[in-house]
């Protein structure tokens, strides 16, 4: 008869619970995951299958008590990690989403919002379509299986170890959570600019003919200029998005590294 004394049990408890919680951490932030549309039981299934897959190919962790504060603290460290490089992945897609919103704005779109179930909030509809492109686009260049190699690579850049974190990774991350709002801008920007020489010249037709309408024709060719321009620069813009999301992954990497103090 096989018999498993406690200690072989809280080791294996040992080899799984660490990695389990990093990939769960992960997995709340995500881009593709963290979506409210994909069960929990679906998420956590997949979480413990990662871990299933990841685990044995990781060095032995620390032995403690998980019953302590140092295993509380241990367990918070893991869910940091992870929370951290999911979090710079869903940067840029937020980002993206911030590109739809001031377009939706310099279009006139500001009021055609509808409920988000991903933030539970109103969101405009032009940032949900790009958001749903940059989702669309994060599949097409196989980013699950990004993500996958991100989170087994996160165990050789920061292992798991006692060792306190360091703060050179939280003001990385504060820089990346900067370019959110570079990276809006500058998907937004032709948009933007296309609209903005449609005011000018609605100013110049105004000079020229006072006794035009300009509410009755202005809000109408600031939609159409916008949905134009949209249909135009989408094509132009897969391939910066996936660039962006590419790179986050590195950056979420360096920035692990960082809270190391190894980046």
């Amino acid at each position: 008869m096989i018999s498993i004394t406690s200690s072989q049990l809280e080791a294996w408890l040992a080899v799984l619970i660490w990695p389990l919680i990093r990939i769960s951490g992960l997995m709340l932030v995500e881009p593709l995951l963290s979506n409210r549309g994909i069960p929990a039981r679906l998420r956590m299934g997949i979480a413990f299958i990662l871990t299933l897959t990841i685990a044995p190919l990781l060095p032995a962790p620390p032995k403690f008590d998980y019953i302590s504060a140092q295993g509380l603290l241990m367990a918070g460290q893991q869910l940091l990690i992870g929370v951290t490089l999911g979090f710079v992945m869903r940067l840029v897609l937020a980002g993206v989403e911030m590109a739809g919103h001031i377009a939706g704005l310099t279009m006139g779109l500001g009021f055609a919002s509808f409920f988000d179930p991903q933030s539970g909030a109103q969101s405009p509809v032009l940032a949900q379509f790009l958001g749903i492109v940059a989702i669309l686009i994060f599949v097409t260049i196989n980013g699950h299986l990004l993500v996958v190699s991100a989170i087994f690579e996160s165990f050789h850049v920061l292992p798991i170890t006692t060792d306190p974190i360091s703060a050179k990774g939280f003001m990385a991350l504060v820089e990346a959570a900067g370019q959110m709002f570079m990276i809006g801008v500058t998907l937004s920007l032709p948009l933007v600019t296309a609209i903005l020489i449609a005011n000018v010249g609605l100013g110049v037709l105004a000079r020229a003919a006072p006794q035009l309408n300009l509410f009755a024709i202005g809000f109408p060719l600031m939609i159409t200029a916008g949905f134009v321009v949209l249909m135009l620069s989408l094509p132009y813009i897969v391939q910066p998005i996936a660039r962006l999301l590419e790179e986050s992954v590195l950056q979420g990497l360096r920035i692990v590294g960082l809270l190391h103090g190894t980046g």
